[in-house]
């Protein structure tokens, strides 16, 4: 769904209301009942003629329908007009959809800005953004044009799992590797970096946890084998390897870790 942020400018004009007032509510229309958002607007000291001006505005869901509301061209209007021309000359227009009550969050977007959502209108939004041609140099840096979005990745997956796409991940690493001695964290890395340097998956322990808790860690990333590095292995230049499938444990010089 997409709206030219200009736009809403117009729309206030022509019901004499502050742009404010209209991103505190526009933002709920989805979420609120029709007679909650008559009373906050009720509660601005707007005219009950103002409000069903806004509220038939703010649902218009095509572009001909608001030029016929507002009664005037303006650039905001030509801009969303030649982007969906664009998009019906790309074969996307079937996928875009203009929404006038569309108002993102954020204070710096200066032209289209747009939400994504699923075809069934099941779920909240997947994706939102827009046109934020003056971000960059607002804080310094060039004119720079630029358009993004963000997106929610807990949406996509329950997208994913109600079309049966999930796909079903498992995890594998080589090796697990995990210090015995809080003071050994910098030597355990070390060891994980020599082992993913002569090509293995390694899963390193960043925090001081109970052996029973790596051994866990380890057979939930299916590991072939932990690795451990022990304050009295470490003096001898040895850590301690235990092969997770066989129960075999030994203790071999890092240099000859494979």
């Amino acid at each position: 769904m997409i709206v030219e942020t200009s736009l809403l400018l117009l729309i206030l004009h022509q019901v004499f209301l502050f742009l404010l007032i209209a991103l505190n509510f526009t933002l709920q229309l989805e979420k609120m009942p029709i007679d909650d958002i008559k009373k906050e607007l009720k509660s601005a000291e707007l005219s009950d003629v103002a409000i069903e001006k806004i509220l038939q505005v703010l649902s218009v869901k095509s572009l001909e329908k608001l030029e016929e509301k507002l009664g005037t061209a303006t650039e905001a209007l030509a801009d969303l007009k030649q982007l969906f021309s664009l998009a019906e000359k790309y074969g996307y227009s079937e996928w875009i959809q203009f929404d006038a009550s569309i108002v993102r969050g954020l204070a710096y977007y200066t032209g289209i800005v747009f939400e994504g959502f699923d075809r069934g209108g099941k779920l909240r939004a997947i994706c939102g953004g827009g046109r934020y041609d003056s971000l960059l140099s607002t804080f310094g840096g060039d004119d720079l044009p630029a358009c993004g979005f963000g997106f929610g990745d807990a949406v996509i997956v329950e997208l994913l799992k109600e079309k049966g796409l999930l796909p079903e991940l498992s995890i594998k690493v080589d090796d697990v590797v995990c210090s015995l001695d809080p003071n050994l964290q910098g030597t355990a890395s070390s060891v994980a970096t020599i082992l993913r340097e002569k090509g293995q998956t390694v899963d390193l322990v960043l925090e001081n946890k109970p052996l029973k808790w790596v051994f866990k860690r380890a057979a939930r990333m299916n590991a072939g084998r932990l690795i451990l590095v022990g304050s009295d292995e470490w003096q001898r230049g040895m850590v301690c390897v235990k092969i997770l499938s066989s129960g075999e444990q030994y203790e071999v010089k890092v240099d000859e870790l494979q």
